[in-house]
């Protein structure tokens, strides 16, 4: 028998949040992102389902790119932060890959690129991000450059928000105005929606929105816990070991949670070097044989503990949520001090993904 860790993909419900993307920006094509392989959840896998009626995929570099165009990825794909080195120009043409021009560096490099095709540029604007992208004043002439060379197919011209999950904040009111006023005179398609932006900013979706966490069903808005997606990842393990403690008696390393009573704890095959977070305080939620625990102990390498003190029932071989259906995954983030994007990204290659 395998290590029971293992994460459950739901390849329709991300189906069901991509088209829910669509519906929340009816005028827009949407580019599911799926950089960082997927976001922890398996690109390949993933891309291919969608890749029927997707509008195009973002991803972060030429490898993420390949991947996809070896397994048979045939929509768009575009290379979000464009390329490292200008020799990864060539493979861009070749693939057919629509390439992020953000520093006069890259501009360079494509002006003196002998290709095959041209490339789709998707020109990036920095409109308060302040980590990418021309200032306002320079998108003018680097535009004008860009249409002037025989590498260029086309633009799409896109910025970034950095607050947009913040509904309260008037910071995204400044980004979007501060892009409308440059890109007003150019007629190009533009883009700017990141997820939090096409849930609760319809003002900036313009032509193309750009959907990542909300695919993989996590809201980034806080306290909204997206009834309206569903999730995509469920990671799951069982108890393999239960033990009776005394009051007074301390569990795992550093015995930092003390029994206040006496204690039934199980012991849960999954760790820190499976992608659960080593610093998840005692309380994190954990669902038992479907019913609400917590954690308590240090989480160590290989195995995590919870307190069955109220799960009389629960035996060896009973199934642990971490996180899925049952518990958000953004819940476990508060609780771990971090976002929902870490906790999916961290899950590591030992722990087999299931595709359902």
């Amino acid at each position: 028998m395998s290590r029971p860790a293992c994460a459950i993909i739901d390849t329709a419900a991300f189906v069901a949040n991509y088209r829910h993307a669509k519906t929340l920006a009816p005028h827009a094509r949407a580019l599911a992102v799926v950089k960082a392989n997927a976001y922890g959840h398996g690109a390949v896998e993933l891309a291919l389902v969608l890749d029927s009626e997707a509008d195009g995929f973002g991803v972060a570099c030429t490898e993420e790119a390949v991947e996809l165009r070896e397994a048979g990825v045939t929509r768009p794909i575009v290379l979000l932060e464009g390329v490292f080195e200008p020799d990864e120009l060539m493979l861009a043409s070749q693939l057919q890959l629509a390439v992020g021009i953000h520093s006069h560096t890259q501009l360079n490099w494509l002006e003196h690129a002998q290709l095959p095709h041209p490339l789709r540029v998707w020109l990036k604007l920095d409109t308060g991000m302040h980590r990418l992208g021309f200032a306002a004043p320079e998108i003018a002439a680097v535009r004008q450059r860009l249409l002037a060379s025989t590498n260029v197919a086309g633009l799409v011209l896109m910025s970034h928000f950095a607050r947009a999950d913040e509904p309260e904040c008037r910071y995204t009111a400044h980004q979007l105005t501060l892009f409308r006023e440059t890109v007003a005179a150019h007629g190009d398609p533009l883009s700017l929606a990141n997820s939090a932006a096409v849930m609760a900013w319809p003002d900036s979706h313009c032509d193309w929105v750009r959907p990542g966490i909300m695919l993989y069903g996590s809201s980034p808005l806080a306290g909204d816990e997206g009834v309206s997606l569903r999730p995509v990842m469920r990671l799951q393990s069982r108890l393999i070991a239960i033990r009776e403690l005394a009051a007074g008696e301390a569990i795992g390393y550093g015995g930092r949670y003390v029994c206040a009573r006496p204690t039934r704890v199980g012991t849960v095959a999954i760790g820190y070097a499976d992608g659960y977070p080593r610093h998840a305080p005692d309380g994190t939620p954990v669902v038992v044989d479907g019913q609400r625990t917590r954690l308590i102990g240090r989480v160590s390498m290989d195995m995590l503990t919870v307190d069955l003190s109220d799960l009389p029932n629960a035996g060896i071989g009973a199934p642990v949520e971490l996180w899925g259906e049952n518990l958000p995954a953004n819940e476990i983030a508060a609780h771990c001090g971090t976002i929902a994007y870490e906790l999916f990204t961290r899950i590591t290659r030992r722990v087999q993904r299931r595709y359902a």
